[in-house]
Order: structure tokens, then sequence, then C-alpha cells
């Protein structure tokens, strides 16, 4: 704490707050704390030397939550240990779950090929040599069967990263449970449901923003209704990052998407104080250590002031910042592959410093194919050791008060809220993204880092340093080659064994809403129940809204 004087109404003079054990309400901590600081301290307030804290600066679980949504953390309730999975065939992705929940694993998260993503079925022509590749493939309910034999849905929370398709597969998980006769208020998980990052940074989007945006507010609306454990959105940061944005911008472009989803909420009647109970966010965790917990830091207290100050909101919990956080895919090397293994165990160490509330680690051969069960083993275990084996969980947010940290969390937090304001004026983030502004703004960023890289400037060890010329073998994962034909083969099947009339009429209805301004999540539902595939479902609404094309 040098060079630092704390005061609080409470006495207690300490950043760490060591009666974490005890929940503290925002009656609780009537207090203004402020601290000493030179006039070109990092952190203090411009021209002057005093930086004033906020209660939740300084006490986990209050307004704004910069240390934290829970009053303690992972003391009470650790993250959840959600690895990332699917290839291959629905058998095949069902096996490696299988796999890891009998390893440790507490959440699942389904990673679909790009054909699901892209609205395709497996026997399109434009899903060829992608079928399974990047992710499991999932045409028809049958499939979704398949994906989660043996799981009980009810005691396993699931994760969906989907987005063009989000309302497809999640009536297909909806459908799904109910065939099995499980409780829909029994279903807990997250669709990722992000459908503007997609224009921004990702590109498997479908239709034009603007009917996107209609489907992301029906399943908004519709799960308020049916699925009260459920999280609507996962708003996506992590892929802005990976494109080659900054820390500031990967926060400042996500709480754009976000401001534009919670205001088409609004205007479609929805309550702010239970959308934001319901709205998850996702993150990277890159490798700048104090960067990337200050960042999560920043992130949680913008939240809180965006959904207090702009939208209102009198809910502590609708202004809790809850994210998911996935190491940084575009930071592993093929060369070298084993220091993976630590650039991920740092990565994720920051993750847990800066508050997740759950957490997947990269495989060390994700820069060569899909992790061998091996890798996802390695990449499970780390979550453990940090868990059971660091102390790190008996403090929360135990990074606080280092000067540090409290200073790059104020940076970002200041920077994202200048690009946000940017935004505003340019007329929002739909705005932003037509016009192409923030697809440019990361651009930049990334050819600003490439240059560093190319430099030397940027140290990647083993790669641009420390380099070796010896050969490593590392195990791959190996797809079957005969995953496409049987995947053809299942969707052949689906359609033979069909009712085409009952098939026909729910399509049918299907444009017919997507038409009009009623719901289109019971229609989906309907659809999918009749044993149509994604790729018709697609079409469908194809069909009404047509397709989008970047300029």
């Amino acid at each position: 704490m040098r060079g630092r004087q704390w005061v609080s109404a409470t006495g207690v003079n300490c950043a760490h707050c060591r009666n974490t054990s005890r929940g503290v309400s925002n009656a609780d901590a009537p207090i203004r704390v402020t601290y000493n600081a030179g006039v070109s301290d990092p952190i203090a307030k411009p021209g002057t030397g005093v930086r004033t804290w906020e209660p939740g600066d300084v006490y986990p679980g209050v307004f704004p939550f910069t240390r934290g949504i829970q009053p303690t953390m992972y003391r009470s309730r650790l993250w959840t240990m959600r690895q990332y999975a699917g290839f291959g065939t629905a058998d095949e992705s069902n096996a490696r779950y299988r796999y890891l929940l009998s390893q440790g694993v507490t959440g699942l998260s389904v990673a679909f090929d790009l054909p699901t993503q892209m609205g395709y079925d497996s026997d399109h022509d434009l899903a060829a040599g992608e079928v399974g590749r990047v992710g499991v493939a999932i045409d028809s309910i049958d499939d979704m069967d398949r994906l989660f034999a043996d799981i009980p849905l009810d005691r396993v929370s699931t994760s969906m990263t989907i987005n063009a398709t989000a309302i497809i597969l999640l009536a297909m998980y909806v459908a799904l449970a109910r065939r099995r006769g499980v409780a829909l208020a029994g279903l807990s998980g997250t669709v990722q449901n992000d459908v503007l990052k997609e224009y921004i940074a990702r590109g498997t989007y479908i239709f034009p923003p603007r009917p996107s945006l209609r489907i992301v507010t029906d399943i908004f609306a519709w799960c308020d209704r049916e699925l009260p454990n459920w999280n609507t959105i996962s708003i996506s940061g992590y892929h802005i990052r990976e494109a080659g944005a900054t820390a500031a911008q990967e926060v400042a472009f996500t709480m754009a998407n976000a401001i534009a989803y919670v205001d088409e909420a609004q205007r479609a009647g929805l309550d702010v104080d239970r959308l934001g109970q319901r709205l998850s966010f996702f993150f990277a965790a890159d490798s700048d250590f104090v960067e990337e917990i200050a960042k999560f830091r920043a992130a949680r207290r913008l939240w809180a002031h965006l959904m207090r100050d702009r939208f209102r909101a009198t809910s502590p919990r609708a202004m809790q910042l809850r994210f998911h956080t996935q190491t940084a895919g575009s930071t592993l090397t093929a060369q070298q592959p084993g220091t993976n293994v630590v650039r991920v165990a740092v990565q994720a160490m920051a993750a847990v410093l800066g508050g997740t509330q759950s957490l997947h680690c990269n495989g060390r051969d994700e820069a060569l194919a899909l992790p061998t069960e091996e890798a996802a083993r390695i990449a499970l275990r780390t979550q453990q050791i940090i868990a059971a084996g660091t102390g790190v969980a008996d403090t929360v947010d135990p990074a606080a008060g280092s000067r540090a940290i409290e200073a790059a969390t104020d940076r970002i937090e200041h920077e994202a809220r200048e690009l946000i304001a940017t935004i505003d004026a340019a007329g929002g983030t739909l705005a932003a993204i037509e016009r192409g502004w923030i697809q440019r703004q990361i651009q930049d960023a990334a050819y600003d880092i490439q240059r560093a890289i190319d430099s030397g400037d940027r140290v990647i060890v083993g790669v641009n340093r420390f380099t070796s010329d010896a050969q490593v073998s590392v195990p791959l994962l190996e797809m079957s080659p005969d995953v496409e034909a049987n995947q053809r083969a299942a969707v052949a099947a689906t359609r033979t064994s069909r009712d085409d009339a009952v098939c026909r009429a729910a399509l049918a209805a299907v444009r017919d809403i997507a038409r009009g301004t009623d719901n289109l999540v019971p229609a989906v539902l309907a659809a999918v129940e009749a044993r149509a595939t994604l790729g018709e479902i697609s079409d469908a609404m194809r069909d009404v809204f047509g397709t989008y094309e970047s300029n």
C-alpha cells in the first residue's frame, strides 16, 4: 500500500477487505474513499491529486462491482470450468463431452461447424469440405438428441456458441428437453446470440443487421417467459480481441454492441431490470497479465454505470456484468507448441484474478488442429490447479490496491468511454458497423500489432525470439474421412422418416411470422419439432429477410 492512504467509514484500512466472508450491501457501506496522489498520478482525476473511490471499488458485491459481483466470490463458489468442444458428428462430440464431465468439467460449451453456423445443412453444396471440421455438425433435432445422449439436461449447464442460427439451435435444445420430459425451468446455460459482432469481426452472419436484431430480441422475450434460468445472450468481446483489437477496444466495442441490444429490447417493450439479469458477456484473456486483470475490472465498473445511468436500471443484479472467459487462441503458436501450456496458464490466472464467472482454457495443440483428448485434459487440469493448488480463490480480488492494476483499470475504462462516445456521436453501433468504422479501428490495431511482431518489438517466444530448429512431434486429432458422408446420410434419413406435410406447414408458418411482428421462437420451435432441418428453417427466414452482403 506504499504511497496510499485509505479512508473508510468502517475503519477497514485495506483494499482486500479482510472480512470477505460477510456480505456487504450498499446500506452497510455508505462510504467515500480517497487516497492522496501526486498531480501526475495516472489514476488521479485530471488536474487534482485526489481519486474518489466508490463503495464497489473497496467492497466486492457492491456497485459498481469493480472488485467482483459477489461479496465472497470464489470463497463461496468457484467459477464454472467450461471446456469448449465439438467436432465431427454428434456421436463423436457426445463421447468427448462425457469424457470431460468424467474429468471434472462443470459445464459444457458446444462448438458448431461452419455450415451449422451459416445455416446450411450438411448435404448443401456450400457445406462440402467443412462438415464437422471446426465443430460439430447439427442438422436436426435428431442430431441434438445424439449430441446429448446420456447427459441429463437439467443437471448440466450448456453454453452454445452460435449466433446467426441461434434461434434454431436454442429451439432444438428446448425441443429435446420437451421430448425427454425435462421441465424448461430446469434448463440452465447460455446461447451466444451476439450477431452484431459477426458483422464486426467474425463474418458468420446470414441476414441483414436489422432483422437479425429482431431475432435477438425475440429470443430475449421468449426466454423471459419460458426459460427462467437461461442467459439469452453472451455479448462477445472475445472475437473482437482475436481480430486484433486492443484491450480498451475489446471493452468499448463489446459495450457498444450491448447498448444496441438493450436499446432494441427496450423499444420492444422489455423491462431493463429483468433483461439485465439475463445478459452475459464473453471476453478473451490475452497475455498482458496486468492489463487483462484490469480489463475485466474496468468492464464490470463501466457496465454497472451504463445500466444505472444510461438505461436507468434499479436492480443491482441488472447492473452486474457476468462473463465467461476463454484464453486467447490468437496467441497460440505452432512452433514449440509445448509453450502454449504456459501461455494458457498465465492467461487463465489473469481471468481468475479478474473475477470471471466461467472459464475455458485452450489446448496446447490448437494452433495445429482441434484439441486431442489429452490436450483437453491438460487444459482442464490447468483450471483445477489454479482453483485447488494456488490459493488465489481464497481472497476476493487479490490484485486490488496494486498501483499498476488500479491505474490500468482506470485507463481502460476511460479509453473505452471515449470510444463509446465517438460511436454515439456517429449515430450508434449499427451506423458505425454499416459505415465500417468499428471494423477499421480493429484492422488498424491488428496492423500495428503485426508490425510490432515483425520488427521484434513485440516478442513471441518461439516465433521471433528464442526459436528452435528442433523438430517437435505433436499427436494431433485426426478426423474420420467418413464424417461428411455419415452426416449427409443422417440428414437424408431425417427427411425420409418425417411427416412432410406437417414439416411444410411448419416452415410456411415460419415465413408468415417472419413477415409480421409476432415472436418467431414459437414458430421455429414448432418447425424443429416437425423435424425440419436447420438449413430448411434458415431458408424460410432467408426468403423473408434476405441475406447480408458486406461492403
